[in-house]
């Protein structure tokens, strides 16, 4: 078996995403998504400028427009706030000794 090294990839925002495969494809601003959707144009705007990130109502709202799953998006979220977690954390989290088994 080969010892391979982890390659930690750059955490990449939801908003990235919604914008780069959502929206620029179906020419659809963040101000048409927010009116489909019935929610407040601003939340849109800040998710895709990833000044925000993405609440399971934005996520059950983007699952049914797009016909995805709101795990999807919420996976999403969660993988990018543990991608940034682990980095700027990662002196301390490193600093606790494991609990040695009996």
């Amino acid at each position: 078996m080969t010892n391979m090294l982890a390659v930690e990839l750059p955490a990449i925002h939801p908003g990235e995403i919604l914008r780069e495969e959502y929206l620029v494809p179906l020419n659809l601003s963040a101000g048409a998504l927010a009116r489909r959707l019935q929610v407040p144009r601003t939340r849109i705007e800040r998710i895709v400028a990833e000044e925000t990130g993405i609440t399971t109502d934005t996520a059950l709202r983007l699952a049914r427009f797009f016909r995805t799953t709101p795990d999807f998006w919420m996976n999403m979220q969660v993988g990018y706030e543990l991608a940034v977690a682990r980095t700027e954390k990662a002196d301390a989290i490193a600093a606790i000794e494991p609990l040695e088994a009996a």
